[in-house]
């Protein structure tokens, strides 16, 4: 009944692949199967000591840390997050946070790790958007993975402008001192994963695991959707 009912609403209202415009085909979800092959991946996960990780060295610990495709600007991957982040369609991300872990599961990379904390919005930026998208991505990986999804642990203070078009100093002062980590005794010895959506200079995620350098035994890693290129 609903795989008839899905085809009936497709008549009039069909899901179309967010890059190339074109109806998708029972199964495809976001993406037809041509552009998600064609999804300029970075398969930093298989590359120690990968461009990502060289991005946060002395600055933040981490076990580990990847993206999974390149942002570049006017390239055909930059829909994905538009629609995302400001085109109200949050689904777009659990189920690109899907997609990402599913690829990423064998390689042992989510091994080991207790909670997955995707980093947080200003509670007013996230009413006016409805929502938070990092989350959202965790969400996906989490249905791959079963990590689960710690959301309350750490809280954004400040309502910060948007990072778009700061300079590199100016994002670093931007997030600086912005998270604040509560309750910070359920993380004492977990290995934690911080999720988030676009990675540029790092400034966020930085800030974000910043916010844990006073737990005891904690170990870091990083992962996000798209990383600038």
């Amino acid at each position: 009944m609903k795989d008839w009912f899905d085809s009936f609403l497709s008549l009039f209202f069909p899901r179309c692949c967010l890059i190339c415009g074109m109806t998708l085909a029972k199964g495809e979800e976001c993406l037809c199967t041509r552009c998600n092959m064609d999804l300029p991946r970075t398969d930093y996960h298989a590359v120690k000591d990968n461009p990502v990780e060289q991005l946060f060295w002395g600055k933040v610990s981490l076990e580990r840390a990847t993206s999974y495709f390149f942002y570049r600007r006017g390239g055909d991957a930059r829909h994905i997050l538009h629609q995302l982040k400001y085109g109200g369609q949050k689904e777009i991300g659990e189920i690109m946070g899907r997609y990402m872990a599913t690829e990423l599961l064998s390689s042992g990379f989510f091994r080991e790790i207790d909670l997955i904390v995707p980093v947080p919005l200003h509670k007013k930026k996230q009413k006016l958007r409805g929502y938070n998208q990092s989350e959202w991505i965790a969400r996906g990986v989490s249905a791959v993975t079963a990590i689960p999804v710690e959301v309350t642990g750490v809280v954004r203070e400040k309502n910060t402008d948007t990072q778009t078009r700061k300079s590199v100093f100016e994002r670093w002062e931007n997030v600086d001192g912005i998270f604040r980590l509560h309750s910070p005794e359920r993380f004492v010895g977990k290995h934690i994963l911080i999720v988030d959506d676009v990675l540029t200079t790092g400034a966020t995620v930085v800030a974000c695991a910043s916010s844990f350098e006073k737990v005891g035994n904690i170990r870091i890693s990083v992962l996000t959707l798209a990383v600038a290129d």
